[in-house]
């Protein structure tokens, strides 16, 4: 009996390192590519801002009662200032690095200021722009989620001017206009969560000069309604906002 179990023993060890050279090789597996997403920017997106502005206006006077000025005579310069609300909307197309976009932006505003005339004592001229809109291009450079875009394109303001008694406050004549311009401007934008974004940008608005008839706002002057007269005014608008968009699409480029 031992002889047999010894011999058992001695065939499994003779023929156990053949059936494992037997046996297949392993097939070598390749580690999967690490895929590294890249951010895009294309895509539809919508957002609120807000900030801060300064209108720099200065008044000519072209005509008063029928009184013409050849040349016109300066009545002075001042600032409207205030605080600005508002929203956007736009698409961008991102190819490679480069980033191009259209917005449609409209704002309500306060911005106020005044000065005293130059050309009639005892009267101050005061300017209020209570809305403002863009309508612009961009042209822009991503760092994967970090934009940096100048835009440029057309600009509205809505204007409402007067002239008022120093003493009283009362109002003497009156304006009002909506003027068209150009806009330039530039901002840096990042992504800080999922389709949203947040921005700073700052924006120059070059509104020209217009002529703008004024008229009688009380009967102590001249009649009430009555036109009083013609002011040539030159307005340019300096903007800064914080903004914050959502954005459809994008973000779903991977690299490999």
């Amino acid at each position: 009996m031992k002889n047999v179990l010894m011999g058992a023993v001695a065939l499994i060890a003779l023929t156990a390192p053949a059936s494992s050279a037997d046996l297949p090789a392993r097939p070598y597996s390749k580690a999967p590519p690490i895929v590294i997403p890249i951010f895009d920017w294309t895509g539809f997106y919508i957002g609120i801002n807000g900030g801060g502005g300064s209108a720099h206006q200065c008044w000519d006077v072209i005509n008063a009662a029928g009184l013409v000025f050849s040349p016109p005579r300066g009545m002075g310069c001042h600032n409207a200032t205030g605080g600005t609300f508002g929203g956007q909307i736009g698409y961008r197309w991102q190819i490679a690095n480069s980033v191009f976009g259209l917005e449609a932006q409209g704002n309500w505003a306060g911005f106020r200021g005044s000065n005293a005339n130059l050309a009639f004592v005892g009267v101050q001229d005061g300017t209020k722009i209570d809305a403002f809109g863009l309508f612009t291009g961009q042209v822009g450079y991503a760092w994967n989620n970090v934009l940096l875009y100048v835009k440029g394109g057309a600009a509205v303001v809505r204007d409402k001017y007067r002239v008022f008694d120093f003493a009283t406050g009362l109002n003497v004549d009156n304006g009002s206009e909506t003027r068209w311009g150009g806009a330039v401007g530039m901002g840096l934008e990042f992504d800080f969560a999922p389709n949203w974004s947040l921005g700073l940008e700052y924006d120059h608005l070059f509104m020209g000069h217009r002529d703008v008839d004024f008229f009688f706002s009380t009967g102590f002057v001249g009649p009430a309604g009555g036109r009083a007269g013609t002011a040539r005014i030159g307005q340019d608008v300096d903007i800064g906002l914080v903004r914050v968009n959502y954005r459809w699409g994008g973000a779903g480029a991977a690299r490999y």
